[in-house]
C-alpha cells in the first residue's frame, strides 16, 4: 500500500501541537457487518454501532456478496450519522478517518471505501486504510495492556492463523489453515446437522449440552508445523452422518457437535501454546469472530493458566466485525503519520505482513 506520511490533510504534528485527543472515526464493512465506530486516543471507545446482516442471509444459507454489498450501502449513512450521535463528538473534533480496505468481499470493502474517502474529503482529514486481521488483534488494546512480542491465534469465518507480533503492528504469520477457515468448517458442519446460520454459536450451545462426544481425527500436519487443516475433520463428521443414515442409527447432533468442537478446540489451543513458548511471547492474544466460542475460550483460559501463559481475550461484543477495532489498529499509522493516499484500492486478499506499520 501506498502511503503518505503526515501531509494528508492536517499534519499529525498540527494536532500533536494543539494537545488535542486523537479522535478516529472508522468504518468497517469487510462482509456482512456495516459499522462505523469514534475512538479517542486508540483506546477509549466513543461509539461503536453495528448493524448485522445476519437475519438477511440466514435464507441463504451464508453471506450473499451482492445482497451483502446492497445492504451495506442501504445503511452506512445512517450509521455514520448515529456514531457521531452516540459519541458526541463534532466532525470537527476528528483527527483522521479510517476504513477497513482488505481482506474481504471486494463490493462491500468498496461501500466502506467510498464513505470514508467522502468523508475524509470534505473534512480535510487525512485517511488511514487498515488490514482487518490487524483489526481483530487489536480489539485486545482497547481493554488490554499490550506487552511484547505476543502470538495471537485468529480465529474467523474465513482466516485461521497464528501471529507473532515482535513489536507494535510488526506481524509474521507463522501458521494458517491449508483450507477451511475454523469458523468455515463450523457453518459447514452446521449445516450437515440442520442448524441455523451462523453455525458456530449453535454448535458451542450443543457440544455444552452433550453427555458424550462422537470419536474424531485431530489434524496435527507434520510434527514442528503450526498450520491448520479442518477440511478432513469435516469430511469425517459428514462420514459419521452417512453411515448412520445408512444404517438406520439415530445419532445424537449434540454428540456429533461436541466430538467436531473437541477436535477444532484441540489442535488450536495445543498448537497456539506451542508457538507461545517456541517464540518466547509474553502474552498469547485471541482474536476474530471464533474467539466468542466458549469451548475454545475455556479450554485456551485452563491451557493457559497451566502453562503459565497471559491469556488475552477481548469481550464478546469486540470479537465479531466491529469498527472500533479498525480505529484500534488505524492509531497505530496515526501516531507514525503514515497516511494512505485518496486512491486507495479495495485489495480483498490483502497481506497482513505487508500491511506492518
Amino acid at each position: 500500500m501506498n502511503e503518505q506520511h503526515g501531509n494528508e490533510g492536517r499534519s499529525l504534528s498540527v494536532w500533536q501541537e494543539e494537545g488535542r485527543p486523537v479522535c478516529i472515526l472508522a468504518i468497517e464493512t469487510s462482509c456482512d457487518e456495516t459499522s462505523v465506530a469514534i475512538v479517542r486516543d486508540g483506546k477509549e471507545i466513543l461509539s461503536n454501532v453495528v448493524s448485522s446482516q445476519v437475519e438477511t442471509h440466514q435464507r441463504f444459507g451464508g453471506v450473499v456478496p451482492e445482497v451483502a454489498s446492497r445492504k451495506h450501502v442501504e445503511s452506512i449513512t445512517w450509521i455514520i450519522e448515529e456514531a457521531f450521535d452516540q459519541a458526541g463528538v463534532a466532525p470537527a473534533e476528528l483527527s483522521a478517518v479510517a476504513v477497513t480496505h482488505g481482506p474481504g468481499l471486494v463490493g462491500s470493502l468498496l461501500v466502506g471505501l467510498v464513505a470514508a474517502k467522502a468523508l475524509a474529503s470534505a473534512l480535510e482529514l487525512p485517511l488511514i486504510g487498515v488490514h482487518h486481521i490487524a483489526g481483530h488483534i487489536y480489539a485486545n488494546q482497547l481493554v488490554h495492556e499490550l506487552e511484547y512480542p505476543f502470538v495471537s491465534l485468529v480465529v474467523s469465518g474465513g482466516h485461521t492463523e497464528l501471529v507473532y507480533v515482535e513489536s507494535e503492528g510488526r506481524f509474521h504469520i507463522i501458521g494458517q489453515t491449508r483450507d477451511d477457515a475454523a469458523g468455515e468448517a463450523y457453518d459447514k458442519v452446521a449445516r450437515a446437522l440442520k442448524l441455523p446460520y451462523p453455525g458456530g454459536p449453535h454448535i458451542d450451545r450443543l457440544a455444552h449440552e452433550a453427555s458424550e462426544a462422537v470419536t474424531l481425527p485431530r489434524a496435527w500436519l507434520e510434527p514442528d508445523s503450526y498450520d491448520f487443516s479442518f477440511s478432513g475433520l469435516k469430511s469425517a463428521v459428514l462420514a459419521v452422518l452417512n453411515q448412520a443414515g445408512m444404517k438406520g442409527i439415530a445419532f445424537e447432533p449434540a454428540a456429533v457437535a461436541r466430538g467436531f468442537q473437541d477436535s477444532v478446540v484441540d489442535v488450536l489451543v495445543e498448537k497456539a501454546l506451542r508457538a507461545v513458548q517456541a517464540y518466547g511471547a509474553k502474552q498469547l492474544l485471541l482474536a476474530g469472530g471464533v474467539a466468542a466460542n466458549k469451548g475454545l475460550r475455556e479450554r485456551l483460559g485452563s491451557r493457559c493458566a497451566e502453562a503459565g501463559v497471559p491469556l488475552l481475550a477481548p469481550p464478546l461484543s469486540l470479537c465479531t466485525d466491529n469498527a472500533a477495532m479498525i480505529a484500534a489498529a488505524a492509531f497505530l499509522k496515526y501516531r507514525r503519520g503514515q497516511f494512505a493516499p485518496f486512491d486507495l484500492k479495495a485489495e480483498p486478499l490483502l497481506k497482513l505482513e505487508a500491511w506492518s506499520v
